[in-house]
């Protein structure tokens, strides 16, 4: 479902919810030419499509109410998907209070992996942030023409960690991208395409600088796949030891503005402005 926002009002589009799989006596299907199933999370009817210019998949008969965080799927989605078991595939996820949506991958350690394609409203961003308590989500960084390039200027500009040149400090400056996503709490990574390793966000928060990381995508496949060698950490480590990355290099820069007589009134300077806006 997509949400527009017309002066004070909120116009609601639906689209024609599509998948890959559908339930068909109990079992988990994919589309074949002339099948009929049910939807896996509200049991409507849905039918096979399975023409030659798109992907085989599942759609509903009409438009009816189904998950509103469902996106209609590209092959970039599908290609993402099939890395993992198909068991893995659009995983319906439910609370007690019995909310419910499918995920497009949830991992055999409870990560949930979303490939988000489309725009996606900030509102439902957090929702989805709130919902799922171990949340990853790959962006896909092709699909607006100038997002790239706004990025590697972004990138280039950064400043390298420790001399570590893949793990990078950087403002969002002119990159709709970094601005749009810095904010979320979860793990964000930027795909611009197979060639290209994937960009792991690292920011908690607006007004705050980004810190960017490359992330082989293969060794990320392989991290949730479980694939790696037994001696290699788990990927809940791996975020604990970069958030404990990014806290002391921050302590240090303090430490530094406070001890050196320009940083010191560089750092009067900033907090008296952060204190005005409020």
């Amino acid at each position: 479902m997509g949400v527009v926002f017309e002066s004070n009002r909120c116009r609601i589009i639906r689209f024609n919810r599509i998948m890959k799989f559908a339930l068909i006596d109990g079992d988990r299907r994919e589309a074949a030419p002339g099948l009929t199933g049910a939807c896996p999370i509200d049991s409507h009817p849905i039918v096979a499509r399975c023409g030659d210019l798109r992907t085989w998949h599942w759609a509903h008969k009409g438009s009816p109410s189904c998950d509103p965080w469902w996106e209609n799927e590209t092959e970039w989605h599908r290609n993402w998907k099939e890395r993992f078991p198909r068991e893995w595939q659009e995983v319906i996820h439910q609370t007690e209070q019995g909310e419910k949506h499918i995920a497009d991958v949830k991992t055999d350690r409870e990560w949930i992996i979303e490939f988000q394609h489309s725009h996606i409203q900030p509102e439902e961003r957090r929702s989805r942030d709130v919902f799922y308590k171990k949340l990853i989500w790959v962006v896909d960084g092709t699909r607006r023409k100038r997002d790239e390039k706004q990025f590697s200027n972004s990138w280039a500009q950064g400043t390298p960690i420790g001399g570590n040149p893949n793990i990078r400090r950087t403002h969002p400056g002119e990159c709709r991208l970094l601005k749009e996503w810095s904010t979320s709490p979860s793990p964000i990574f930027l795909d611009f395409g197979e060639q290209a390793p994937l960009y792991w966000i690292l920011s908690k928060g607006p007004d705050k600088p980004t810190y960017l990381m490359i992330f082989p995508r293969e060794q990320f496949i392989k991290i949730h796949r479980g694939e790696l060698p037994q001696d290699a950490r788990a990927f809940d480590d791996l975020v604990k030891d970069i958030d404990t990355l990014i806290t002391r290099y921050e302590s240090q820069l303090l430490q530094t503005q406070q001890t050196s007589p320009q940083g010191f009134q560089r750092y009067l300077a900033q907090r008296n402005s952060r204190r005005r806006r409020f």
